[in-house]
């Protein structure tokens, strides 16, 4: 039961480290910018990663049915595998891959 919050623990201090790294060497104003960009680019990314993740592991968003009974019916089944925690790591690499892809310009070069 505590691996969950050591996961979330480790989430933020990572999340802090970077910004009190980035903190460190600039003013407050782009300081409190760059806070905000990253408080809402991660929790952008969670809304998307948890929206994929429960539209196709059980087919419901907020409870309501999403996918039609038609599809059932043709013998579409929810993926229950996208509901445990791995799949959380390989929806995030899912998005990186294909934004990389869409813009060439976040490829690194070794």
């Amino acid at each position: 039961k505590l691996s969950v919050f050591v996961g979330l623990i480790i989430s933020n201090c990572i999340i802090m480290g970077r910004l009190e790294a980035f903190a460190l060497g600039n003013k407050i104003w782009p300081s409190f910018l760059d806070a905000i960009g990253n408080a809402m680019g991660y929790a952008w990314i969670l809304i998307v990663v948890a929206f994929f993740r429960e539209l196709l592991g059980s087919g419901k968003i907020w409870g309501m049915q999403i996918i039609p009974d038609s599809f059932y019916e043709m013998g579409y089944m929810n993926n229950n595998i996208m509901i445990l925690p791995p799949m959380a790591l390989i929806t995030v690499a899912l998005i990186i891959w294909i934004q990389r892809n869409r813009n060439k310009e976040l490829i690194e070069e070794n």
